[in-house]
């Protein structure tokens, strides 16, 4: 599965399996991005203070990268028991719950991590049926793929947005950028390919797979482009919009669950099943609480380099965890992307500044 409805970070290339994908930057012109002092990038001398923002950031961004690799594997393992590869609608529902739960209490003026703000129903449906989209296309992609495969093409979003922006919003980026993005495209087609070679005792991506993760990107894609829309139009911020958002998506969701899913008999569910789903609840909740604190605290240069290290770490241990050896092919397409993927933003942060 994605990751869980989450708080979006302004980097190009965080994967969030669930929800909310971070602003693009220099692709999303539309979405104000918050300027907060990035510790990795600044060049004050050092003091206490900046110290124990330093560790509270390390804190924070290590529960959140552990949080997003652990929802990832453990929605993977609960998408190959058959009696929950068809179960997306239903699963997306319940993170949704889970999500706008997390957003109230936080909101509460006890706790005061944000301050809650109405708007229409009307003005947030096309975004919530876009946040569906988001969720459950890739959701669908991950339990018919590899995590390798999966995560590769979420990296898709950011050519994807471009694309949109230009289209509908005659928004640009350098063209080193785009040229940039040219071995990313690549390398997630070299990889997708040899991924889908039958080979004896490694796991291997189906083209259903494929079909929704490409699905999956473009719903991302706009829902990003959307996201910006409503930031402008509605002067809500992120945290406010998701908290509208979720109650909306999730009614979609449960008046679709009847005609999407096909409903396992619970009663032959084993507990240990019910226990990973329980867990997923407890990702989604943590990557909710840490999001606030690392949105608080980091610029874009420290979002970029986590967003490439959570990319990174969930490639390298789906890797592993696939069977595949150093030799198989389908290493190149990788190194193709994250490389072009880390000089896209490097030139993007440049031109920003």
């Amino acid at each position: 599965m994605s990751s869980p409805p989450s708080l979006p970070l302004p980097n190009p290339t965080e994967t969030s399996p669930l929800i909310d994908p971070e602003s693009q930057i220099g692709t999303s012109p539309l979405q104000p991005q918050e300027v907060s002092k990035d510790p990795l990038s600044s060049g004050t001398p050092s003091s206490p203070s900046s110290a124990r923002a330093t560790i509270k950031f390390l804190f924070w961004t290590t529960i959140n990268l552990l949080g997003t690799i652990g929802i990832v594997f453990t929605n993977k393992a609960i998408f190959n028991d058959p009696s929950f590869t068809f179960m997306q609608t239903s699963f997306a529902c319940f993170h949704f719950l889970c999500t706008g739960l997390t957003l109230w209490v936080v909101s509460r003026a006890w706790i005061g991590v944000f301050v809650p703000k109405r708007a229409k129903v009307v003005d947030l449906l096309p975004l919530a049926f876009a946040m569906c989209l988001n969720v459950v296309l890739p959701n669908v992609s991950l339990a018919f793929s590899t995590v390798t495969v999966y995560q590769l093409c979420r990296v898709l979003l950011t050519p994807v947005t471009a694309i949109i922006n230009y289209v509908f919003y005659s928004a640009t980026i350098p063209r080193s950028a785009i040229v940039a993005l040219i071995p990313v495209c690549a390398g997630v087609g070299i990889t997708t390919y040899f991924d889908t070679k039958p080979s004896k005792g490694v796991e291997t991506t189906s083209l259903i797979g494929i079909g929704f993760a490409l699905a999956g990107v473009c719903a991302s894609a706009v829902y990003v482009v959307l996201i910006g829309v409503s930031h402008r139009k509605l002067d809500m911020s992120s945290s406010q919009l998701l908290l509208n958002q979720a109650p909306i998506s999730s009614i979609m969701l449960l008046l679709a669950i009847p005609l999407a899913d096909r409903i396992p008999v619970l009663s032959e569910v084993p507990y240990q099943r019910w226990l990973m789903i329980l867990m997923s609840a407890g990702f989604a909740i943590v990557l909710n609480i840490s999001q606030f604190f690392i949105v608080a605290s980091t610029g874009p240069v420290s979002s970029t380099i986590f967003g490439h290290l959570k990319t990174i770490s969930i490639v390298s241990i789906g890797w592993v965890v696939s069977g595949r050896s150093v030799a198989d092919n389908s290493l190149y397409g990788i190194v193709l992307t994250i490389g072009g993927i880390i000089i896209y933003s490097y030139i993007m942060l440049t031109q920003s500044r």
